[in-house]
């Protein structure tokens, strides 16, 4: 299984070289992947490394094709379509609000042709966005704004590149900004006034630093907007009907962690409740328009200019983590850290590393498995793991910026790659030691923050 992970990995990474969608090779490795496990379960299993088999184990059942096959298949499956409905709705929100020509409100009042300047106004609006909504409606809603105004390849990529970062950094300290911050608040780790006021001041240093490194060595010169086509040049809808889209269309956006919070139920309910208002609204709005406005602003017409081969690239590489951590490798990682590293700062900073190449939701569910919720009255080592005590703090930071290591190593690089094109190695030779400084400097500021405080 480690050998068609890794191999399929590297497939991924050089898809510039060998010309295969990486889409196609991640559903590959997903399926492989599963099939594999469910050939060989008997020994896999054997070894005893996978948590959840030694617990339906010892509920007196033991069919263990039943529980690959159903038990934990259906689990995880349930997982990642609540991941690929909330991307496959937020980025029908975005494309229809960008077919009503809606994003024109917020370009028109970014006028700085500076590109340094414009780095700047980028992250930071990232950065505070992804507190509210979530870093991967973030990064798909700045990528299509950049897209109007950014021609250059490469000053796009960066552009890109920043916007992962902070948009990373941005939802570590919100409660509902990143999936990995969510399952803390939830599983009652951490609280939302906690993790808000204590990591804040680390996730933008984090931002602050990175956003520096990439105004000195990544980008100079003057932003040249693209040259639109027609269909997006002429004006087909008017200032109020793009205000009014654009008002209605964030208002979805904005209304799933409220949705979450109020109802309990998982974000993608939230998505599609808001996707659903906005469908009947504009079915009941062109009723009267010409039979061209409605082939072209309808939510039909959205869900065709969807990225699909993004949403499947998310299909593969989340069942392919998810048979690992189903087999027990995830679990045995965490084990082998737990054993080897007793500083809970080296091993949250370990787990933000390693979450750049596995999907940080597994990795920390493996840490909320291996480590319980301490006694409020343990002392020493123990008194880490309170609610709201510094190894989950510090978890929710490094899990949810570490992904920003490498490209695939977040849901908002994944979306950010799928959109742009963005090439692995381009990213891991000029982006990567950004984003680790940045981490690294985040992840300092907290150390300080807790001797200090």
């Amino acid at each position: 299984m480690l050998i068609v992970f890794v191999v399929g990995y590297c497939l991924i990474v050089f898809e510039h070289v060998n010309k295969v969608n990486k889409a196609a090779v991640a559903l590959f490795i997903g399926s492989a992947l599963w099939a594999i496990y469910a050939l060989g379960g008997e020994q896999i299993l054997a070894e005893g490394y996978s948590a959840s088999w030694r617990t339906f184990n010892a509920q007196g059942s033991g069919d263990l094709l039943n529980f690959i096959t159903h038990d934990e298949l259906f689990h995880h499956l349930s997982e990642i379509a609540s991941i690929l409905f909330f991307l496959l709705g937020a980025m029908t929100i975005v494309e229809l609000v960008d077919k009503y020509q809606g994003f024109k409100i917020i370009t028109s009042k970014i006028e700085s042709s500076n590109v340094k300047r414009l780095l700047w106004i980028v992250s930071i609006l990232t950065f505070f966005m992804s507190a509210v909504l979530d870093n991967l409606t973030t990064t798909i809603v700045i990528i299509t704004v950049l897209r109007k105004l950014i021609t250059k390849q490469e000053n796009r990529w960066v552009f890109a590149s920043v916007v992962v970062v902070s948009a990373n950094a941005g939802g570590a300290w919100s409660p509902i900004g990143d999936v990995t911050t969510i399952m803390l608040w939830i599983g009652g780790q951490i609280t939302a006034a906690h993790i808000i006021t204590t990591l804040i001041v680390p996730s933008l240093v984090n931002m602050i630093v990175a956003t520096s490194l990439f105004s000195m060595f990544t980008v100079e010169g003057q932003a040249v907007r693209p040259a639109l086509p027609d269909d997006e040049t002429r004006a087909f809808t008017t200032y109020r009907e793009q205000v009014f889209m654009l008002v209605v269309g964030t208002c979805a956006l904005v209304s799933v962690p409220v949705f979450k919070t109020i109802t309990h139920l998982p974000p993608y309910l939230g998505m599609l409740m808001g996707l659903s208002v906005m469908w009947i609204m504009t079915d009941r709005y062109l009723k009267n328009r010409s039979a061209e406005d409605r082939r072209t602003l309808t939510v039909t017409a959205a869900l065709k200019a969807v990225d699909v081969p993004t949403v499947l690239f998310f299909l593969g590489v989340l069942s392919a983590v998810a048979a690992l951590q189903s087999a027990g490798h995830l679990d045995l990682m965490a084990q082998w850290l737990d054993e080897n590293f007793k500083n809970i700062y080296v091993v949250n900073i370990l787990i933000g590393i390693i979450s750049s190449v596995v999907d940080n939701v597994p990795l920390v569910a493996a840490s909320m498995g291996m480590y319980q919720i301490a006694d409020p009255a343990a002392t020493g080592f123990t008194g880490q793991f309170v609610q709201d005590g510094q190894f989950w703090t510090f978890l929710a930071y490094c899990a949810g910026t570490g992904g920003s290591l490498l490209i695939i190593g977040s849901a908002a690089g994944v979306a950010a790659m799928g959109l742009e094109k963005i090439d692995f190695i381009w990213y891991l030779r000029r982006i990567s030691w950004i984003a680790f400084v940045g981490y690294l400097a985040g992840a300092l500021t907290y150390y300080l923050q807790t001797i200090i405080f």
